[in-house]
């Protein structure tokens, strides 16, 4: 393990940040969050069925927008998006079978209609196409009393947040449960340059929920406005702020949806092109673009390093009172999830013995970390 020091949180000297959140609703966020909820589903079937979560990655879902007609007072939705859940899991243990086609399906249309008001989840197409697991991966899954990596891969994380990245990840909620015109897919980008602040807000209105152009634009200011204010209650930059900037109200042309979502006609997702495991896309930090969501909780590092990382980096910024805490971990496929191959420590905190044994300690209690996943403790998007 290496443990370099800095003086600051390197974010913090660069004249430049850029910070985006996808919400609940953004395309890529829901394939994240299906993928999660159909792992999950599978972990818990597994866990009742044989004791043990046997191995399965369901990461590979899509969502293919649909086509509606939106209007003030109320539109339709002329065809519904179609969702594509794609990846490996096992299907039978001896001579039991695991169903795991309706096992999908029923945990992906459960999670749309838990979180997402206005999109009919029993109209939506599912196309299930998970195969059976790898032989050599389910081998190495299973093949002695340690977890072993399933890859080689890089684990990243970092803490604190910068004041940039606190306003994005907390505005994005606040704008869809403040605003009830607006459904779930909201989006933000935040730029910190030259001393201000500007957020983009791409919010999709409800169609049902405003009467007219005016109300429209009466829903677009109040944003501007919750937005303008949750900023400047917590930075002293100067800030701006744009909503729906691809409107042309005098032409008729604004943001309105049916469903409250920019997949209802507009947008396709897939899993891992959204939001890191911290609710956040930071180009400016390290990153590993494996997607964490839909990973298999017990021996897949994309998954468990990232969270694993990410974890270590908070604990050593809130025990050891570090300013920053960047953390990179390797594996090797067929190694013990608990020993990575390298450890890679950037903190501010001196005291190079205190973060070597506070890393070392969180690594070795990655199982604990496992079951705060298939428990739905741990964010992941």
């Amino acid at each position: 393990m290496s443990v370099t020091r800095v003086e600051s949180d390197p974010v913090v000297s660069r004249t430049t940040e850029f910070v985006e959140r996808k919400g609940l609703g953004h395309p890529d966020t829901l394939c994240d969050g299906i993928a999660e909820a159909v792992s999950r589903a599978l972990s818990q079937r597994y866990l009742e069925e044989f004791g043990r979560v046997l191995h399965h990655n369901t990461d590979s879902v899509q969502l293919v927008a649909g086509d509606t007609a939106p209007a003030f007072g109320g539109g339709e939705i002329r065809e519904p998006p179609t969702l594509y859940l794609g990846g490996q899991a096992t299907q039978r243990v001896g001579e039991t079978a695991v169903p795991v086609a309706d096992i999908a399906e029923t945990a992906a249309r459960e999670y749309m209609a838990s979180n997402l008001e206005l999109l009919p989840a029993d109209r939506v197409e599912v196309v299930v196409d998970v195969s059976e697991t790898s032989s050599d991966l389910e081998a190495l899954f299973e093949r002695d009393e340690h977890v072993n990596a399933n890859d080689t891969s890089v684990g990243v994380g970092y803490a604190p947040f910068s004041e940039t990245e606190r306003i994005v990840r907390t505005l994005e909620p606040r704008v869809r449960e403040e605003s009830t015109a607006v459904g779930e897919d909201v989006k933000i980008m935040g730029i910190r340059s030259d001393g201000e602040l500007h957020l983009t807000v791409a919010a999709a209105v409800i169609g049902r929920r405003v009467a007219s152009i005016e109300a429209y634009l009466d829903v677009v200011k109040s944003i501007r406005e919750l937005a303008e204010q949750h900023a400047r209650d917590r930075t002293d930059l100067d800030v701006a702020v744009n909503v729906n900037t691809a409107d042309d109200p005098d032409a008729g042309e604004v943001y309105l949806t049916e469903t409250g979502l920019s997949a209802e006609t507009a947008d396709d997702g897939a899993v891992g092109r959204g939001n890191r495991n911290n609710g956040l896309i930071t180009p400016h930090r390290p990153m590993s673009i494996e997607a964490t969501a839909g990973k298999n909780p017990v021996s897949h590092v994309g998954k468990l390093y990232n969270l694993l990382a990410t974890r270590t980096a908070e604990q050593v910024a809130t025990e050891l009172d570090a300013d920053y805490a960047e953390i990179s971990l390797c594996s090797e496929i067929g190694s013990p999830i608990t020993k990575p191959l390298a450890a890679d420590v950037v903190t501010t905190v001196d005291d190079t013995d205190a973060v070597t044994r506070l890393v070392r300690d969180e690594i070795s209690r990655i199982e604990a970390l496992t079951e705060r996943v298939l428990a739905g403790e741990v964010d992941l998007f």
